[in-house]
């Protein structure tokens, strides 16, 4: 942590890319964001995450040509390749282990895993071959550290599982894992947009001074993605650094919630079963129509689309086209055309906007002063959505949003990997604790708790608390726990962790407890019986938990890996 040289990867759901920065340590970062598409006459600072596979589960294609390979193909040969497209919502808001398994275009699955682990060696290849090209020097995954952005609001095992595949693409290794940095999407975004001037917004209405240099200004940074809408809200410092105010919060209702709308929309003209035989029997045509639509979206207008020919040959088959039109509304058919009316179009957002503005109500409705929304990603290219959130909430504060959306999570993410101290404190999600057991009081504890160990009587499964939810924990400050074995011949302690949003419990299987993960911590050396101890200390201000231990007998510390993954 902390080397001169930084590649951040923002993996999206829809896009994903990447930027670096190879400048010394103590200069200013200037990251360069890697452009892509240029082989398709495009300069886009993402590529879309979609990656292809052979018929026998060999990495093919990733982004654009992974795409492009994809809607070449035709009818059986399609059907034969595994197509993943926005699989990073696999994680979202699910118990995970590392046999997950995800569906691919053909309707086959494969092990989650190996998706993002070889997404993740192309994208850690990719930028290897650039940089090195550039600097006509030819650099290691070694050389660098990495940033890898996630949601605020994934859990810690969807967290481990993208170390794990980072790992297995061997961006890190095990003996260097701490070369690999975990960043939360909203809090890199809102790293870069605290030092951005005003005219590097697309709306300037702010002071024109820098935010980081306003210490006491509070604002919400709104990550408006593919797959989530993801929100932090943020104090600034006196010196810039930053303090989370409200623990994050989002929903699952990002830019790919418009697209269901519209392919559902899709199915409501061209029924009669068209759409299902369109989906069947041309599926990297309807994925060139959505991707049609991304940019469709950004619009807030009349838009026009041209209906593919298979499309309209199935469609023909059953009956005139223009009659499939007649029955809804908003549409038009107008030679070869497809024509949808801003009010329809509108409509595809109502979801996702109401989801966005209740989120933000809830924070506004807080003992706050928040001076700005900033609103970030790439469903924040839509005109619709920023208009919306401006017509709702500029009357309570200011609407910005950066002229690059898209690449102020990217960025920050760099800055992020040389100062990850930047975000000086944290609100914790949730009450953390772990299971202990206490010597045995019949006043105390239930009957049906007690158990014998050594000779002596102890109750099992209490609680005992770490963090409060809520809590202001600092970026790099520890909890302790002493740990020590009830048998004298242990040579191990197994320390379970708990998480829940009671205040008031007691034992670990009480109501509304959460069981978080668990970690052996090794205690070789018998010699001092039940009176050794460990000492551990736990970190739940930083973007992952984590922790050490040290013997305090012989005084050697070492890293506890805490496993936040279920088995399958």
């Amino acid at each position: 942590m902390g080397d001169p040289y930084i590649i951040a990867i923002d993996f999206g759901t829809a896009y994903s890319g990447y930027a670096y920065t190879i400048t010394p340590k103590d200069s200013k970062v200037d990251p360069i964001v890697k452009q892509w598409g240029k082989e398709l006459g495009l300069e886009t600072p993402k590529t879309p995450t979609c990656i292809l596979f052979d018929e026998h589960g060999e990495f093919l294609k990733f982004g654009y040509e992974a795409r492009t390979t994809y809607t070449n193909n035709r009818g059986e040969d399609a059907r034969k390749h595994y197509l993943f497209e926005n699989f990073k919502m696999a994680l979202y808001d699910k118990v995970l282990s590392d046999d997950l398994m995800i569906k691919a275009a053909n309707g086959k699955s494969m092990k989650a895993l190996k998706v993002f682990t070889e997404a993740l060696r192309f994208l850690k290849e990719d930028a290897l071959t650039t940089i090195s090209n550039k600097a006509k020097k030819q650099f290691l995954a070694s050389d660098f550290t990495w940033v890898l952005t996630v949601p605020a609001i994934w859990d810690p095992s969807a967290k481990q599982f993208m170390r794990e595949a980072a790992t297995q693409a061997e961006i890190v290794t095990r003996l260097n894992e701490s070369n690999l940095v975990i960043a939360l999407e909203p809090e890199a975004a809102s790293v870069w947009c605290k030092k951005l001037p005003a005219d590097g917004f697309i709306t300037q209405n702010h002071d024109g001074v820098t935010l980081d240099q306003q210490p006491g200004t509070q604002y919400i940074v709104v990550d408006c993605g593919g797959g989530t809408v993801d929100i932090t809200v943020h104090e600034v410092l006196e010196g810039g650094s930053l303090k989370e105010l409200h623990k994050a919060s989002g929903n699952d209702l990002g830019g790919q919630n418009v697209d269901r709308k519209f392919k559902e929309f899709l199915r409501e003209i061209f029924c009669d079963d068209v759409w299902e035989e369109y989906e069947t029997k041309y599926p990297s045509e309807v994925q060139k129509m959505m991707y049609d639509f991304m940019y469709l979206k950004q619009v807030d207008d009349d838009v026009q689309m041209t209906c593919p020919y298979s499309l309209g040959n199935l469609a023909q088959s059953k009956k005139d086209i223009q009659e499939f039109f007649a029955t809804v509304s908003g549409a038009s058919w107008d030679e070869g055309s497809m024509i949808f009316s801003r009010g329809k179009l509108r409509s595809f957002f109502d979801e996702s906007l109401n989801g966005i503005t209740q989120l933000l109500i809830k924070i506004l409705e807080k003992d706050l002063n928040i001076d700005y929304i900033l609103l970030v990603g790439g469903f924040a290219e839509s005109q619709i959505l920023r208009q919306h959130l401006k017509d709702e909430f500029s009357h309570r504060c200011r609407v910005l949003c950066p002229c690059l959306p898209q690449e102020a999570i990217v960025n920050g993410a760099v800055q992020f990997g040389r100062t990850p101290e930047l975000v000086a404190s944290r609100k914790s999600a949730f009450t953390y604790g772990v299971r202990i057991a206490k010597l045995f009081d019949k006043s105390e504890h239930m009957v049906e708790k007690k158990f014998t160990a050594g000779g002596k009587e102890y109750c099992a499964d209490i609680f005992m608390k770490l963090v409060d939810e809520g809590e202001d924990v600092g970026w790099d400050e520890t909890r302790q726990h002493f740990l020590h074995p009830l048998e004298p011949n242990q040579t191990s302690v197994t320390l379970t962790f708990f998480q829940t949003e009671r205040s008031d419990l007691k034992y670990v299987d009480d109501w509304g407890v959460d069981k978080l993960a668990s970690c052996v911590v090794p205690m070789p050396d018998t010699t001092g019986g039940t009176q050794r101890r460990v000492k551990l200390e736990i970190r739940f201000g930083s973007t992952e938990i984590t922790a050490t231990g040290t013997d305090m007998l012989t005084g050697s510390k070492d890293s506890v890996e805490i496993n936040f993954l279920t088995k399958a």
